[in-house]
């Protein structure tokens, strides 16, 4: 796939960037607990393209900032569908964090769409605190002043470590998807598991488990203590369009969960 400044730029006049909305269910009930607002781009010639294939060319080009704006516009907008107890969290690329302008900016938007920061999530990665820590917990102490929950996603792909933990005031850890998989292979990968949730609890922070696609998946999360899951057993990515029919989905008990 080849994609250039000139993708870039059409897209951004075209309106072809948008979010699409996965729901975050408790693990405890099956209650919908809020949706992640996940970057898609629908391509005039290429069609959907996924993140992982565009967000590197529109960092690139510089329009990354412009990127989270147009889309956070288009997630504030959902809004109205959404009652006063669902949160929406949405991802930050690593470059970011290193902008201080960034809280203002998030801010004015809110502002602008009468969206309550208070029910906001934001999700860093770990690869987002290695260039400049100082700066990161200048930007991560202005976005909790405003109300913003901070969240330390794609725990365990490489770059965890304890001081990143504990350097940046966060409200939760996201458990990344490969921990999930691994659970079912040995009671030793579910050990380490119940461990990172251990740690998580000791710190006071909520937990979410990302990917999980299957029942015994998420019964082996709950039980090891994780909170929160997100993944295609609770409901793959959608349009604004399909938020009603995602709140009105039956939720999976917690009986039905634990084995």
């Amino acid at each position: 796939m080849s994609l250039d400044l000139q993708d870039v730029r059409r897209a951004f006049v075209e309106e072809e960037f948008f979010p699409f909305f996965q729901p975050m269910v408790e693990l405890e009930t099956g209650q919908l607990a809020g949706f992640e607002a996940l970057a898609r781009w629908n391509h005039a010639r290429l069609g959907a393209i996924a993140p992982d294939a565009f967000i590197p060319i529109v960092l690139k080009c510089g329009f990354i900032n412009a990127l989270t704006q147009r889309l956070l516009l288009k997630t504030f907008a959902a809004t109205p569908l959404l009652s006063a107890a669902l949160r929406l969290s949405v991802n930050l690329a690593p470059l970011q964090l290193m902008d201080r302008t960034l809280p203002a900016q998030i801010a004015a938007i809110a502002g602008r769409s009468g969206f309550a920061l208070e029910r906001l999530t934001v999700e860093v990665t770990e690869s987002a605190l290695l260039e400049d820590i100082s700066t990161a917990q200048a930007v991560a102490d202005e976005l909790k002043s405003l109300g913003c929950r901070l969240t330390l996603d794609n725990f365990g792909t490489g770059h965890s470590n304890l001081f990143m933990l504990q350097a940046l005031p966060f409200d939760e850890l996201k458990i990344d998807r490969s921990f999930v998989r691994a659970m079912a292979e040995s009671r030793q990968k579910r050990m380490i598991v119940a461990a990172v949730v251990a740690l998580a609890h000791s710190l006071g922070l909520a937990t979410v488990a990302e990917g999980v696609e299957t029942e015994e998946q998420a019964g082996m999360m709950f039980e090891s203590g994780c909170g929160f899951a997100q993944g295609w057993l609770f409901g793959k990515p959608a349009s604004i369009a399909e938020i009603p029919r995602m709140i009105s989905a039956k939720p999976i008990h917690r009986l039905t969960l634990v084995s």
